[in-house]
């Protein structure tokens, strides 16, 4: 089974537009705001964004718009300043979730190898190499839909070895409950990595075996733990502009936007071509909304020429992934 599943094959750029995803959700998902990304209210005090007005952004022309995203970059940030971290899995595949981008999931046949949770030395060498390597964060991923608590235990060892090599330490382990999330605090752990994906109304159309008011939940306890927030999205999904207008509101309208904003290009699907000047007008805009957050050009860029990176990081991108391969595919 292909890994985009859920969507119809395109052969050509047209074919892709004429299929582009325009559909309701299956049921009312809605955001911690309440609003699922959609809020029509102008007289917000503290900065949130409607919809309405990240589409504008999105449909500035392009000079117009990088100039604002610069401008907003220099006031909370050093321009020339990149964050380098570093992610590592530490167990992949084999997970029953059917998250259509992915190629860990379990009911495709993508030639990814399933592996254990790894040891604790093994883990330690990694860290240790990143931090020579000049990585200031150290991120672990494990393919899990919802982890047991035994594996939290685990992990939280992890997460102690990446402290004592003096990174910070950052985690995707799926969607914990409120102890699980306290425990991995009291461990050490920095972040929180957990993702929205895509627009609201669009989640149904990549992900069937869990719904977005679950990831929202998540968010909701690792907030009450007091741990930062690492969550974004994937583009190139079949996603009009209006759904990445969705998708920043969305993330820009939590009752604390993340710390940490990675924004992904899809990769591996043929046929599925994304405008790379449409990925740096989202990393543009989710500057602007989000302007305390790092902005993270996340997988991946071994598919992204340097101008197109280089764009992304005049565009108000702060932080990169760094490592040879990103869970399963190349990224340098």
């Amino acid at each position: 089974m292909p890994l985009y599943h859920h969507l119809p094959p395109a052969s050509s750029a047209f074919e892709l537009a004429a299929h582009a995803i325009q559909v309701v959700p299956r049921k009312l998902v809605l955001n911690s705001h309440g609003c699922g990304g959609d809020c029509t209210a102008h007289d917000f005090a503290d900065g949130r964004w409607p919809r309405i007005k990240v589409l504008e952004l999105l449909n500035l022309p392009f000079n117009d718009l990088l100039w604002r995203a610069q401008q907003v970059h220099r006031e909370h940030w050093d321009s020339n300043e990149i964050e380098h971290a570093i992610l590592l899995s530490v167990k992949t595949g084999c997970c029953p979730e059917d998250c259509g981008y992915c190629p860990q999931s379990a009911p495709y046949d993508t030639g990814v190898k399933s592996s254990k949770l790894m040891s604790p030395e093994a883990v330690r060498g990694a860290v240790i190499a990143a931090r020579d390597a000049g990585a200031s964060r150290f991120c672990i991923d494990a393919a899990w839909r919802d982890p047991k608590d035994c594996d939290i235990e685990k992990v939280a060892q992890l997460v102690g070895i990446i402290k004592q090599e003096g990174l910070e330490a950052c985690c995707t382990l799926g969607m914990l409950t409120d102890s699980q999330a306290q425990s991995l605090k009291v461990a050490g752990l920095d972040y929180y990595n957990h993702y929205l994906d895509t627009a609201p109304e669009l989640y149904g159309n990549i992900i069937t075996t869990h719904d977005l008011e679950e990831r929202l939940r998540t968010l909701d306890h690792v907030r009450k733990a007091n741990l930062k927030v690492c969550s974004g999205g994937i583009l190139g999904m079949c996603e009009t502009r209006e759904g990445r207008a969705g998708l920043i509101a969305q993330l820009a309208n939590l009752t604390v936007y993340p710390e940490l904003v990675p924004i992904s290009d899809l990769v591996l699907v043929p046929g599925t071509p994304l405008d790379p000047l449409e990925f740096v007008r989202t990393i543009a805009v989710a500057r602007i909304a989000m302007p305390a957050a790092h902005v993270r050009l996340s997988a991946v860029r071994q598919q992204m020429s340097e101008v197109v990176q280089a764009l992304c990081f005049l565009a108000g991108a702060n932080s990169i992934g760094y490592r040879d391969k990103m869970l399963t595919v190349g990224n340098l």
